[in-house]
């Protein structure tokens, strides 16, 4: 399934962006809150069907954000389903 982000609201310290399909049918969310040093990510997924594009949609757009700073910490706990999933934050940061 495509998914695509969706700006919601979007300001130099945070970013609230929609999770939506081909249809623009609404599947979640990602907000993104940031500070000097660190990044705050939280993001929810209702359908488990969908994990893994959403963690090859999150992924990307993760890893462009942390270009900001260098040493920028990032933490994050990304739901789908209920389920805490992985995003290899560490492997973002390379």
């Amino acid at each position: 399934m495509q998914l695509y982000f969706s700006p919601e609201l979007m300001a130099n310290n945070y970013q609230l962006l929609n999770i939506v399909d081909q249809n623009n049918n609404p599947l979640g969310y990602v907000t993104f809150l940031f500070d000097q040093e660190k990044m705050y990510v939280h993001g929810l997924c209702e359908n488990e069907g969908i994990c893994e594009d959403f963690k090859e949609l999150l992924k990307p757009y993760l890893k462009g954000l942390s270009k900001i700073k260098s040493d920028l910490d990032i933490y994050a706990y990304i739901s789908v389903g209920g389920k805490k999933i992985d995003c290899d934050i560490e492997e973002v940061k390379k």
